[in-house]
């Protein structure tokens, strides 16, 4: 009951469709801040809702160790027991670990080939086989290819899964003529949602730039202070 609670009340809710899913299988989407503003509260959120739901959340972190991950995913899990009143949020929180997985690469050494290799090592012996892969401080520069989110995307049809990243962006870039953040925007073809984070007066608001269904036409906002989804 706890965890069906909690999907409920759950502002993510309201930009998911009737499976209470944003993406569609073999999606992507992206969330892209500046440095510091939420963008893994956010992602940290989208894959607590996930295991949730009873699918498995794979968290790629490039440059973050296990533990700092971790930390970051028990903060805002007792955020949300905080905010709903849960009292039982230790016994929730031992029954929603093994849907989640951690692992960790340095920028240099990720590619997606080498994502492939592990997450099919672990498939193949029943280890993890993910619904969702967040991969955190994806590089977005001249060295991006539009081939490397051609391969993310098969790579999440390979899994039936969806795949989310963050991008960072910086104050002193001007978006393009779409409104679009530079780094992304001549890939934007390619993705099926992307949110980017504003700080406002008193919220960091969740700005949808590209996306389709509920996502397009709901407004959400982080807390700055607990850094968790409000409407």
């Amino acid at each position: 009951m706890l965890k069906k609670d909690l999907m409920v009340r759950n502002p993510l809710r309201a930009v998911s469709d009737e499976h209470g899913y944003i993406l569609p299988e073999g999606g992507l989407g992206a969330v892209v801040a500046r440095a510091g503003v939420g963008k893994t509260a956010l992602l940290v959120q989208l894959s607590l809702n996930s295991m949730l739901k009873g699918d498995k959340a794979l968290h790629i972190s490039l440059g973050d160790p296990v533990r700092k991950v971790s930390l970051w995913y028990r903060e805002v899990f007792n955020n949300i027991g905080v905010h709903y009143h849960i009292e039982k949020i230790d016994e929730l929180w031992n029954e929603l670990l093994p849907q989640r997985f951690i692992m960790t690469f340095n920028i240099d050494g990720f590619s997606v080939p080498r994502l492939d290799e592990r997450l099919t090592e672990l498939a193949d012996q029943n280890i993890f086989i993910p619904q969702m892969i967040l991969i955190d401080g994806l590089p977005f520069n001249s060295e991006t290819k539009r081939t490397d989110l051609h391969a993310l995307k098969e790579l999440s049809e390979k899994f039936n899964s969806h795949i989310w990243f963050t991008v960072r962006s910086h104050r002193h870039e001007e978006p393009d003529h779409d409104g679009l953040p530079v780094q992304i925007a001549e890939f934007a073809d390619l993705l099926d949602v992307i949110i980017k984070l504003e700080p406002r007066n008193a919220a960091i608001g969740l700005k949808v730039l590209k996306g389709s269904g509920p996502i397009s036409s709901q407004e959400l906002s982080l807390d700055p202070a607990t850094m968790l989804i409000k409407p």
